[in-house]
């Protein structure tokens, strides 16, 4: 017996509580996926066709603030290498919306993509800024929806700088490597680009421009104006191509084809001249 708080006594019986079911959502997929992406139903992705998003921050040899959402360069080029070696894989889309971030990192993930022997399409959803461009320009084929948008300046540092000559020479080194990248795998003139990145009118506390989806297209930065559908009939179109490049030069060619029944005609008939000769020679013996 003991003393409840209602000033009543009663007895202490011990009643055994339900034993919570424990749910392992790793082990059921549906609940896995409502836990990580808000859906159980996650479409299946063709395997011909490899994608790639570079989002937030690209982030370089030093990390990112916590909060801040970033790309780190050493998880896209294991998976550019991967592409390239994966015969599977037959295309390779890039998608991205970035503010850009780390030159180096970013000149050295668009230096690999530019290098993929497969068909490569890239689609600027939201903004490609900074780094970003050289990034939605190096694919074979480049698309930006017409919201987008595309921030053009000069190169910026982060941390201490030494007032000295040398250091703007080390600046005009790293911006003419910038500037060489998109010139050659873009449509837009060098001195257009220059004067983009050097405006003062655009942006009321830097220099630089600011371009808007259509406005890209008519520069030469971006191939042309268009969504994910467009992007990805392009880039199949890109791949059937490739393969009947690849077919072409498989097949060998009528020339080759004639020596073979050339070659062969010839040992067919000197076969049939050396057993004539030894049938000759054995009917000679006998007549002797």
């Amino acid at each position: 017996m003991e003393f409840n708080n209602i000033g009543l006594f009663s007895e202490n019986i011990e009643q055994d509580e339900p034993k919570k079911a424990k749910i392992n959502v790793n082990e059921n997929p549906n609940l896995k996926n409502i836990k990580e992406m808000g859906t159980q139903n996650i479409p299946s992705i063709n395997n011909r066709i490899q994608f790639l998003t570079i989002i937030g921050h690209v982030e370089g040899h030093s990390a990112s603030p916590p909060q801040n959402k970033s790309t780190k360069y050493e998880h896209i080029i294991p998976q550019l290498v991967a592409v390239e070696q994966n015969k599977e894989i037959e295309g390779f889309l890039v998608i991205l919306n970035t503010v850009g971030g780390d030159v180096e990192a970013g000149l050295a993930i668009a230096e690999m993509i530019t290098s993929l022997s497969k068909p490569t399409v890239s689609l600027v959803l939201g903004g490609s800024h900074s780094i970003g461009v050289p990034l939605a320009t190096s694919c074979d084929y480049s698309f930006i929806v017409p919201t987008a948008t595309m921030t053009i300046h000069p190169i910026r540092m982060n941390g201490l700088v030494i007032g000295v000559p040398q250091t703007f020479k080390y600046f005009e080194k790293m911006q003419q490597r910038i500037i060489d990248f998109v010139i050659r795998t873009s449509q837009i003139p060098r001195e257009k680009f220059v004067e983009l990145m050097n405006e003062t009118d655009e942006i009321a506390n830097d220099i630089g421009s600011i371009l808007i989806g259509e406005k890209a297209v008519e520069l030469g930065l971006i191939d042309e104006v268009g969504g994910l559908s467009k992007a990805l009939e392009k880039l199949n179109e890109m791949i059937l191509e490739r393969r009947e490049e690849i077919e072409e030069k498989n097949v060998p060619s009528t020339d080759e084809n004639k020596d073979i029944v050339i070659n062969e005609n010839t040992t067919e008939e000197s076969i049939l001249l050396d057993e004539t000769s030894a049938h000759k020679a054995v009917l000679n013996q006998n007549q002797e």
